[in-house]
């Protein structure tokens, strides 16, 4: 075999495959910009020094080629139809049956759970089936005492291993899936590699069912405690206050400026403006929002009687405690697409939109570390878990918009009449795609056509559905893939990877590739690992001589075995602040997953092929 040599734009194709691949890590900076970044470096570079191969030009239009890739389109219309079971809550029966199991068998349940969530994730996107199932686990847990950080983590990695079955599982499936066919490889059908995920994910749900809740230690999540934090009292001034005779200025700093005002009450009907120079009278009643711990230390400061909002003749004391006054406590995960995303509490008036007081915010990417004080300046991100306070009212309003994920203890969900409409709709795309009546890429775009005409969509909940950093990641992934392509690297790699293996039986190369997909995809994106490695995985195998598939499929399951590391997949992040997770669970029950479905995959695949 003729020796492979690289070029300079393939050398530098490879250098900057490393640079984006290190730039995809960084938390510090949003996916989607250090995706465009690497794509301005790739057009640029190909515009300023042209290049050809074997006489085939290679410019900067061939990269523009992403945006308009089928596997893309077909992603961002799924991402649209899953919005609309999501928002209809076509999955609501579901929910029903789940929530009544865990009531009853607990560790039936969460076979139960695991099986319907791997289930459901082999046909639509999985962080819909994540934000469905965390309010009920979530609820059922404080209902029945028992751990949900047991059960959140295996709920979630189970959706990831049944999005491995089919072509439309995952957006990583369709992007290996379409690669395979560009590069004029077999067409993959919808169910064609579903026996092996099935065989060997079935074990790996029965290590999350049985093994993975042992090996996860009891977390306190935010909503562990549900008694409020915040209490609303009625501090009364009386003749020997400090605060008789004094301005508001003068009583805040008193407090250090930390108490908050909330109105001022002088007789039945008379109420006074909070100006710095209003000045208290005996009588007066300043109305306060606060801890009972402060509450009481603000009574001590000013010489004031502390009584309840509600009662004014039993001051507070060890007979007559503070009363919460119809308020609870809910969590609001921050997803993508939601009005929190990447904006501040300030930015979206929180407080004064929605009625609820922010207590606390739980930061996905330091899960250890918990903010309070002032939080409205704070820019927040995907898989941060914001802890309020209000009204059963008001959590019920926040919660049947559907622009966000509230965990409030209930496993009550939007359901609307449209819901039916919903689900038909997703059973047309998902069987027109099986049968072979069209492609996917085509039911799904017509589905999402439908879901707006019968009224299961709105505009607004479409574009909010699609990912600017999904979105970005495939296209700059795509880029990469076609420079590494068109400049020969793909083949370079492949040779070293089989120079380096020669001698070695096929089914351990196969193995070792497999391991390196599972190994990338949870440190950088996993459509980055999927469509890089798919165009080596096929030169290799064109290089050893032998069926191509198999190594198209140990890069499909290689880049879905995103379980250990919360970042791995976007789904995990939710489940990280919300289960009270530490980034050493992840690896604790991620690691030995992945290397019982690496196992499993390592067996199987060259006996289905018979590799040999």
């Amino acid at each position: 075999m003729q020796a492979i040599t690289p070029d300079a734009h393939g050398v530098a194709v490879l250098l900057l495959t490393v640079v984006a691949l290190f730039l995809f890590t960084r938390d510090r900076l949003p996916l989607e910009t250090s995706s465009l970044i690497v794509l301005i470096i790739l057009v640029a570079g190909f515009q300023f020094f042209p290049y050809e191969r074997n006489g085939v030009p290679l410019g900067p239009v061939d990269f523009f080629a992403g945006f308009g890739n089928e596997a893309l389109v077909t992603i961002c219309a799924l991402m649209m139809v899953g919005k609309a079971l999501e928002t209809t809550g076509a999955l609501q029966p579901l929910a029903i049956i789940v929530g009544r199991a865990w009531s009853t068998r607990p560790v039936l349940a969460l076979l139960v759970t695991l099986i319907a969530a791997a289930v459901l994730s082999a046909f639509m996107n999985n962080t819909p089936i994540v934000v469905l199932l965390m309010p009920i686990l979530v609820g059922v847990s404080l209902r029945v005492k028992f751990p949900v950080s047991g059960v959140m983590m295996p709920m979630g990695l189970g959706t990831i291993i049944g999005g491995m079955s089919t072509t439309i599982g995952t957006s990583t499936n369709l992007l290996v899936v379409g690669i395979a066919r560009d590069l004029e490889l077999e067409t993959i059908g919808m169910f064609d590699f579903v026996l092996p995920a099935f065989l060997v994910g079935g074990v790996g749900l029965i290590f999350l069912w049985l093994i993975a809740p042992r090996l996860l230690p009891d977390r306190e999540p935010p909503m562990a405690d549900t008694t409020p934090r915040v209490f609303s009292g009625q501090l009364f001034v009386t003749e020997d206050s400090f605060a008789a005779g004094k301005t508001l200025s003068e009583v805040l700093a008193k407090t250090n400026g930390q108490m908050r005002v909330d109105r001022i009450q002088r007789s039945e009907s008379l109420f006074l403006a909070k100006l710095p120079s209003v000045k208290f009278q005996p009588g007066d009643r300043i109305f306060v929002k606060d801890s009972p711990e402060n509450l009481k230390h603000f009574e001590q400061l000013l010489g004031a009687t502390l009584y309840n909002i509600s009662d004014s003749e039993h001051p507070v004391d060890e007979d007559t405690p503070l009363k919460a006054e119809g308020q609870q406590l809910a969590e609001v995960v921050v997803t993508r697409g939601s009005p929190l995303h990447f904006r501040s509490l300030a930015a979206v008036r929180f407080s004064a939109s929605y009625g609820l007081l922010p207590l606390a915010i739980h930061r996905a990417r330091a899960p250890s570390s918990q903010v309070t004080g002032d939080l409205n300046s704070i820019r927040l991100r995907a898989g941060d878990v914001l802890l309020v306070q209000g009204t059963r009212d008001a959590i019920d309003t926040l919660k049947s918009s559907g622009n966000m994920l509230v965990l409030d203890g209930t496993t009550d969900l939007p359901h609307t009449h449209r819901a039916n409409r919903a689900l038909a709709v997703m059973g047309s795309v998902v069987l027109a795609a099986a049968v072979g009546l069209m492609p996917i890429s085509v039911s799904a775009l017509i589905g999402v056509g439908l879901m707006l005409a019968l009224g299961c969509l709105t505009w607004r909940d479409a574009a909010n559905s699609l990912s600017a950093p999904v979105i970005m990641i495939i296209v700059a992934s795509l880029a990469l893939g076609k420079a590494i392509m068109g400049t020969g690297m793909a083949d370079y790699l492949a040779s070293g990877f089989v120079d380096i293996a020669s001698g070695l039986p096929t089914p351990v190369i196969l193995s070792s590739f497999m391991l390196i997909m599972a190994v990338l995809t949870n440190v950088v994106s996993n459509n980055a690992a999927a469509v890089i490695g798919t165009p080596i995985a096929i030169a290799i195998a064109q290089q050893l001589g032998i069926n191509p598939m198999p190594f198209v499929l140990a890069v499909l399951f290689g880049a879905n075995m995103s379980f250990a590391t919360p970042f791995g997949y976007q789904t995990n992040l939710l489940i990280l602040s919300a289960g009270g997770y530490k980034f050493s669970d992840f690896l604790r029950v991620g690691i030995p997953l992945t290397i019982i479905m690496w196992i499993g995959f390592s067996i199987v695949l060259p006996l289905i092929y018979d590799l040999g």
